[in-house]
């Protein structure tokens, strides 16, 4: 062995270097996006939709009131409670109630006692009168007593179901399911005929008021659908639409009352929504939604030029049309887009190195 000589190991290595460049630039990979799957952005004939704020309301939404009058005595529900329909919502003291029921049933009983008596007086009498053993005003006052005995055992009759359904009124019920929003009497309190006693809505059955421009009025009219749209973003069609047949005087608009189907869960009274009357049709450029990438305050897809190249494009959205999403700016009709953003993003980035490469070259 001999020693070498450090001019000649320098020598060596200003050899290799150039042939590690060559090969590492070889091993670089050629960026290309022909192998990344696009979509194209098309126009799309859609429903012309005018969009207006609503108020969600209950169709139901009752004052329950006493209709006898009587002492609370129990109080079963309170505000936000859910109350099944016929259920008892209070009770008022009954005493004086179950007395005349007592009344009416003796008086009933006693009709009816009188009542078969003058039965029998008549079948006797109306038999002598065949015999010709009585005088015909016997008669006459034998058939007098006995419709007179018919009507007290009808009047007892109405007297005794008048007194029952008194005393049913104590027992005051919820004419619907509902949940309890105020409660108008307390325990101890006299209550009369009339007076409040508790109200409540129904969420079983909403409907959402909007107030519609004058000019938008006529198109409404004609229009066949409107749609409802829930917190989540889905929406659903509306079941009828009512227009008040006059405008407000101090905003010119017109009231609009929207039937919703039953069962809502996600709908409140009170809440505000938007609402959508589809007033005809037009065309809007839309994409797929799974091509858009969000970042941060940005949204853009990555666009497929002629060469295959990869481009990163901020775009404007609209509305959200379930598997598609309207494109207002940053699109023109027939671009092609990659539909795994990822891979393209990938690509891009293969792009730009090799692109930096080429220039340090």
């Amino acid at each position: 062995s001999r020693w070498v000589r450090p001019t000649e190991v320098f020598m060596t290595l200003a050899s290799i270097i150039p042939i590690l460049s060559v090969l590492a630039a070889a091993s670089v990979p050629n960026p290309d996006a022909s192998s990344l799957e696009t979509a194209v952005a098309a126009y799309r004939v859609i429903p012309r939709e005018y969009r207006l704020d609503g108020v969600v309301e209950a169709i139901n939404r009752t004052t329950v009131s006493a209709q006898t009058q009587g002492q609370v005595q129990e109080i079963l529900y309170d505000v936000d409670d859910f109350v099944e329909k016929d259920a008892v919502l209070a009770r008022l003291k009954d005493t004086e109630h179950r007395a005349r029921v007592t009344q009416a049933t003796a008086e009933q009983k006693s009709a009816s006692a009188t009542l078969e008596q003058a039965r029998d007086e008549f079948e006797r009498v109306q038999g002598l009168f065949e015999q010709e053993l009585v005088s015909e005003s016997a008669m006459d006052q034998a058939t007098a007593d006995l419709k007179n005995a018919q009507a007290g055992l009808e009047a007892a009759a109405a007297g005794l179901e008048q007194a029952r359904e008194q005393l049913e009124y104590t027992q005051i019920r919820a004419p619907y399911s509902g949940i309890v929003t105020h409660r108008h009497l307390e325990v101890g309190e006299i209550s009369s005929s009339g007076q409040p006693v508790m109200s409540g809505i129904s969420l079983e059955e909403l409907r959402v008021i909007v107030d519609v421009p004058q000019s938008v009025i006529p198109a409404v009219r004609d229009g066949e659908t409107v749609r409802v749209y829930l917190p989540d973003g889905s929406d659903i069609e509306a079941d009828k639409i009512t227009v008040f047949p006059f405008a407000d005087l101090g905003s010119n608009t017109f009231k609009v009352r929207v039937d919703l189907p039953e069962n809502i869960r996600q709908l409140f009274p009170g809440m505000f929504v938007k609402t959508g009357f589809v007033t005809g049709q037009k065309q809007e450029l839309v994409i797929p939604k799974r091509v858009v990438v969000y970042r941060s305050e940005v949204t853009g897809v990555y666009v497929l030029d002629g060469r295959d190249r990869v481009h990163f494009r901020q775009i404007r959205l609209g509305r959200d049309l379930g598997d598609v999403l309207v494109v207002l700016s940053g699109l023109t009709e027939g671009e092609r887009v990659a539909l795994d953003p990822i891979a393209a993003g990938v690509v891009l980035k293969a792009q730009a190195e090799a692109a930096a490469e080429q220039d340090d070259g």
